[in-house]
């Protein structure tokens, strides 16, 4: 069984975008798969999207937010068997992503692209075998928290420790931010675009898909012209 899966607490984002993410999901998997949101709940998701209640985790009050909660992913109260492809609800899908279920490799994430470490917007494993990622948490959240700024930091370093640790081919999955917008002053007169050979474009940090469709000038060095082709693919 494969299991297309993503999470969605708070009021930080919509439902749109897990709708959004449903939708690009089923334009661009030709495989047979489950679509499961991990949420705190279920109003405004659209029929034929699955609910689970995110899993119970005990997190200290006096952290800041880091996005923990997602190592629930590896949670076995999630009762999934098969393979489990993760996806954050602020990505955009531009082209097929049937070869991400067929890539070599056990655990399988996206190679940040400035440090040396995973990024977690993207990644791939089979359910009941990572258990233990949360619950070495649980059981040490202060120690961790003090040696990793977020959660995909302590996710990549312990895989790599403890397990074997693979990154999808770098050109697969781009940086709205890094790669898809233009430097200064280009970005004055020049679109972002999508960049050769990539299927997911990430919105780590901001802008977020909406305000990039917008446009946003909100720093000089970060100029950002209206971007068309993100309703032709967010949708």
């Amino acid at each position: 069984m494969l299991n297309v899966v993503c999470m969605k607490w708070g009021d930080k984002y919509g439902p749109e975008y897990v709708n959004k993410l449903y939708s690009m999901v089923r334009r661009h998997l030709h495989k047979e798969y489950r679509f499961i949101c991990l949420t705190d709940t279920t109003i405004g998701l659209c029929k034929g999207i699955e609910t689970k209640p995110i899993p119970e985790m005990k997190l200290p009050e006096d952290i800041p937010e880091r996005c923990w909660r997602k190592l629930t992913s590896f949670s076995s109260a999630l009762n999934l068997t098969g393979v489990i492809l993760y996806l954050d609800i602020d990505t955009i899908i531009v082209d097929s992503i049937d070869r991400f279920i067929d890539y070599p490799g056990d655990f399988v994430i996206i190679k940040d692209w400035r440090k040396d470490t995973g990024q977690s917007s993207v990644y791939r494993f089979n359910a009941g075998m990572y258990e233990d990622v949360l619950h070495n948490f649980q059981n040490n959240p202060y120690e961790i928290i003090k040696n990793y700024r977020n959660e995909q930091e302590y996710l990549t370093d312990y895989i790599r420790k403890k397990h074997t640790l693979t990154y999808w081919p770098k050109k697969w999955v781009s940086s709205f931010k890094y790669h898809c917008t233009q430097w200064f002053p280009f970005a004055l007169w020049r679109e972002p675009v999508i960049p050769r050979k990539t299927r997911i474009i990430t919105f780590h940090g901001l802008p977020n898909p909406p305000d990039a469709y917008e446009g946003t000038k909100s720093k000089w060095y970060r100029y950002i012209l209206p971007t068309p082709w993100i309703r032709e693919h967010w949708q």
